[in-house]
């Protein structure tokens, strides 16, 4: 996807240095590589790599470090909080779930990149592709069946940690904003039912907005409030090998039910696979034996998964009318195209597969303007 800016690699990573040396005020002989952008940045905000060589206490080091800007031009989200982010690595580092290092955030200087941005570790290691799905290409298609089992059950452990948490204790209190309502459901219901609003601008959604209505009619009793990762799949964990080393993009992290991370990455895969009218990998674990190793690990019972891929549906669904804005607005998509991919697209022909309701394509009159098939009644 084209951008709406050209940034300019060579005076950005002059103005970065210098920021850098107010970092490090002791250190001397401070070399920096040229700032790279690695092809898997994302759409919500920007990732530049680099190197930096330096001398601090008569010792030489070097280290490989990741710049996290945030998005500048469209936005796909109604605010964007990158210090939330900066602050949820911080707090997660002394636990057990495999977090990068991070080390400066930067939210009141914008000079040097245009918006805040924070500095982290870079981590070794490899991450699933989204696009193109994993399930269809990438090195997860020439790892064995057993290599990809493991990977698979590496996501559902990290997740299994980040759920096992006390978020008080660890310091996540303040995601509580009793504004939204009570931490849990209420809020994020809260908060989505605000995302709808402004990204449907009140134009005719009808796939997410029935499921927006089901979603309020069936609300299940909520047992455990915790900490939820917010976007839980493959592609947001850096693999060494099979082995979790980090755990990434916090960028929608909140309080809730643990099962809403689980529906969460089932849906997610349901979509690079089933929603793309591609079957899965061979090794993948089944949902059934993947909900069973969850609530092992866990310790908690599933009980509404279903609620909660129809939840992760309607939300990846209010990202997707942005996205398909956004294409319009970079000149990729004209008004038309852009219009019916809103409301037609591989996201909501796999919600309307799961509410059993007739496939977005009959509220266009363009048949299906995705990549797939479009779904019928499920």
């Amino acid at each position: 996807m084209p951008t709406p800016w050209k940034r300019d690699f060579d005076a950005d990573g002059k103005k970065l240095l210098a920021w850098l040396r107010g970092k490090l005020p002791d250190a001397t002989d401070l070399e920096m590589t040229p700032l790279e952008q690695p092809g898997s940045s994302g759409f919500s905000n920007e990732t530049l790599l680099f190197e930096l060589s330096y001398r601090e206490g008569g010792e030489a080091r070097h280290r490989k470090l990741v710049a996290r800007v945030q998005p500048i031009g469209f936005e796909v989200f109604p605010s964007y909080d990158l210090g939330l982010q900066y602050r949820t690595m911080e707090l997660l580092g002394p636990t057990e779930v495999p977090v990068p290092e991070v080390l400066w955030l930067e939210e009141e200087d914008t000079s040097i990149f245009g918006a805040p941005f924070y500095i982290m570790v870079q981590v070794a290691g490899r991450v699933p592709s989204d696009n193109p799905p994993y399930h269809t290409a990438g090195w997860l298609t020439e790892a064995t069946p057993e290599e990809r089992a493991a990977i698979w059950w590496g996501s559902i452990a990290s997740m299994a940690k980040i759920h096992q948490l006390d978020y008080r204790d660890i310091g996540f209190g303040f995601l509580e904003n009793p504004s939204l309502g009570a931490p849990g459901l209420d809020h994020n219901l809260a908060h989505y039912r605000s995302y709808f609003d402004w990204a449907s601008a009140g134009r005719p959604q009808p796939t997410v907005d029935a499921a927006r209505q089901w979603l309020e009619e069936n609300r299940p009793e909520e047992k455990r409030v915790g900490l939820v990762w917010g976007d839980a799949r493959l592609g947001n964990i850096i693999y060494d090998h099979v082995t979790p080393a980090a755990v990434i993009d916090w960028e929608m992290v909140t309080l809730g039910s643990p099962e809403e991370d689980l529906g969460w990455t089932i849906f997610l895969d349901r979509h690079h696979s089933e929603g793309i009218e591609h079957p899965r990998l061979e090794g993948f674990p089944s949902y059934e034996e993947t909900v069973e190793r969850y609530r092992e690990w866990s310790g908690f019972e599933v009980e509404n998964l279903h609620y909660y891929q129809v939840f992760a549906g309607y939300r990846f669904g209010c990202v997707m009318m942005r996205l398909a804005q956004q294409l319009h607005y970079y000149e990729v998509m004209d008004a038309t195209q852009s219009r019916n991919f809103e409301v037609d697209n591989t996201v909501t022909r796999l919600l309307a597969k799961l509410l059993e309701l007739p496939p977005p394509s009959e509220h266009t009159g363009q048949g299906s303007t995705g990549s797939a098939g479009s779904f019928g009644p499920g």
